[in-house]
C-alpha cells in the first residue's frame, strides 16, 4: 500500500507542517476541519509538496529527514520535489 510524506503550508502564521499517511486527502481535511489539535490554530493549510513511497517504512524515514531539516533547506527540498 502506497504511503504519502506531505508537506503543508499556514501562510496566516508562516508555518509548516510535515507528515506521512496511506489518505492524503482525508489527512488534509482532517488538519483543515480542526481535528488534529497540534494543527489546529495554524489553519487553513494548503499543500506544498507530497512524495509517494512504496511502504509506510519508507515514509517514515523520509518524514524523520525533512523534519530535521532547517527552514532553507527545507524550501530547497519544496522547491526541487514540491
Amino acid at each position: 500500500m502506497p504511503f504519502f510524506v506531505y508537506i503543508i503550508y499556514s501562510s496566516e502564521s508562516d508555518k509548516f507542517y510535515i507528515g506521512q499517511t496511506n489518505d492524503f486527502t482525508g489527512r488534509l481535511e482532517r488538519h483543515n476541519s480542526g481535528f488534529e489539535k497540534s494543527t489546529s490554530p495554524y489553519r487553513p493549510w494548503v499543500l506544498k509538496c507530497l512524495i509517494q513511497k512504496e511502504n509506510r517504512s519508507e515514509a517514515m524515514i523520509l518524514e524523520k529527514k525533512l523534519k530535521n531539516l532547517n527552514r532553507i533547506k527545507l524550501l530547497q527540498f519544496i522547491e526541487k520535489y514540491g
